[in-house]
């Protein structure tokens, strides 16, 4: 049987996974920064819980891209699409939680959709959220983070925002009561198609060309156009949110555009919505997106309360691809120096001990071998440097270290080692 992963799925090889770590952890650096506290939740949910109609929704892709199973008990479950909904839930049935609470999760998560560079049916998120919160003071917190988080990574991003208050408001002033969430999904899909793929879509859904025509000419102006010809009381709404949004990002110094075709894809979003792009465009994908979700967790507590949240997701897949193809990857190996004992086993294993003591990575030669063999192994996988461990050097209580990129030999104790090789 030939061997192969399922499709959309990969393995990850040390030096990618290398990197993911670094991405990761510099993403949690920044989240820390700003105040967040880490939480895990599980990847497998009740199938209700992600097909609940204030979760996904029923017209979203998510919905139908969620994958579906059932346990021994013969009880429905779905792997999660998303790290928002296994928040809400958590929130949900922690109810005597402390607010506001900021919280940032990283983990897999799972859609069963079309795959292309970027997008794969099993991905990482890394997610920051705010809850408790109905001010537009949140949504600038979360676009800094944005900012700090791609400046950290050295990537060039730029920041779409769009309220969707606003944008139902436009769709309700044009004439279009009916299957508003239809409407936005396909004018969320507008970078993707073009504005012909969205009309053409929007027909096929129903809606008359006169309505069409008229959102389209509503989403084409500029904000300050806009106000003179909004009438509708959400999309007033949707403007002052924006207009606040604004004026504190000034305050933070953050940049971004605002795109009254941007919707995001899913139900839940009641407000401020924002994706960041590659600048240099070498990725299609958005490599983070977020949005505002006052309904969701109310709604799963019950009784028609409403608990404010925002949050934004980075997509470390897309994030990953764009380094790579950036030449991002440099090593393939953790290890800062790899010993190779000649005729000192014992010996050898000491001074490795000793270099892991002092904080220093440390591999050994566990097979054997002779040292230009280990020279070579060492320089495949990137490791800088190489101690060479034998009786001449041991009898002046000194080693040999090789640096294996300018191929420079030191006699030196296990002391000026660690400072060489963590200088």
């Amino acid at each position: 049987m030939p061997l192969q992963t399922a499709k959309g799925v990969r393995d990850i090889p040390p030096e990618e996974k290398m990197l993911k770590n670094k991405i990761v952890s510099a993403l949690a650096e920044i989240f820390e920064l700003y105040g967040f506290a880490p939480l895990e939740t599980p990847m497998l949910e009740r199938y209700e819980t992600l097909t609940a109609k204030f979760a996904a929704g029923e017209a979203s892709d998510a919905l139908k891209e969620t994958f579906k199973l059932k346990d021994q008990g013969n009880r429905e479950l779905g792997l999660r699409f998303d790290l928002t909904v296994p928040l809400a839930r958590f929130i949900a049935m922690n109810p005597n939680m402390k607010l506001p609470f900021k919280r940032y999760e990283v983990g897999s998560v799972f859609r069963d959709g079309p795959i292309k560079l970027g997008r794969y049916r099993e991905f990482w998120q890394c997610d920051v959220d705010i809850i408790g919160s109905s001010s537009m003071i949140a949504e600038a917190e979360l676009l800094a983070v944005t900012q700090a988080g791609f400046r950290k990574m050295g990537i060039d991003v730029a920041v779409k925002v769009n309220n969707r208050k606003l944008l139902q408001g436009i769709l309700l002033q044009a004439g279009i009561k009916n299957n508003l969430e239809e409407a936005i999904i396909a004018i969320d899909k507008l970078d993707k198609i073009g504005k012909k793929g969205v009309q053409e879509e929007l027909q096929q859904r129903g809606f008359k060309v006169k309505e069409i025509e008229t959102v389209f000419s509503l989403i084409g102006m500029t904000l300050t156009a806009l106000k003179s010809k909004v009438k509708q009381e959400l999309a007033l709404q949707g403007l002052k949110e924006i207009e606040e949004l604004m004026s504190y990002l000034k305050a933070l110094e953050v940049n971004v555009v605002l795109d009254l075709s941007l919707a995001r894809g899913f139900a839940y979003y009641t407000g401020t919505v924002f994706e960041a792009y590659d600048t240099k465009g070498q990725i299609a994908s958005s490599l983070a997106a977020g949005g505002r979700y006052d309904q969701m967790i109310g709604k799963f507590l019950g009784g028609g309360r409403e608990v404010p949240a925002v949050g934004l997701a980075f997509g470390l897949e897309p994030i990953m691809d764009l380094l790579k193809l950036r030449g991002k990857i440099d090593t393939k190996s953790m290890m800062q120096v790899y010993v190779v004992p000649v005729g000192m086993v014992k010996e050898g294993l000491n001074v490795a001990q000793q270099l892991r003591d002092a904080g220093v990575r440390t591999g050994f030669d566990v097979v054997g071998r002779g040292i230009s063999k280990n020279l070579e192994y060492a320089g495949s996988l990137g490791i800088p440097f190489v101690v060479i461990v034998g009786e001449n050097e041991l009898k002046q209580n000194k080693v040999l270290l090789k640096d294996m990129t300018s191929g420079l030999q030191q006699l030196l104790s296990i002391k000026d080692v660690v400072k060489k090789v963590t200088k």
